[in-house]
């Protein structure tokens, strides 16, 4: 599945997060725990993903739009998400 992005949500990333969108097309999908994001209302369907980009693991939030994965976030994950995510492989 393609991935795409808004160029002003990426400089906004970039600035937030040091971490261009554009990265996710190297996004490890093989490692993602991936879950339904249902915290608020969006009017769409979003998804929460943790997996690697090279030795990092990063946590993204994207959504899936006319077929292609659209990314509106994408970050480190934090201490706490990485510890949810190592005791989530431990349970498979």
């Amino acid at each position: 599945m393609m991935i795409e992005f808004d160029p002003a949500k990426d400089a906004m990333n970039r600035d937030k997060h040091g971490i261009s969108l554009f990265d996710a097309t190297r996004f490890e999908w093989d490692t993602a725990h991936i879950k339904q994001d249902g915290r608020f209302d969006y009017g769409e369907q979003r998804f929460q993903a943790i997996g690697y980009i090279g030795e990092r693991l990063h946590f993204m939030v994207f959504c899936v739009r006319a077929g292609k994965k659209r990314i509106i976030s994408l970050r480190k994950a934090n201490k706490r998400e990485f510890n949810d995510y190592v005791r989530d492989l431990e349970k498979r």
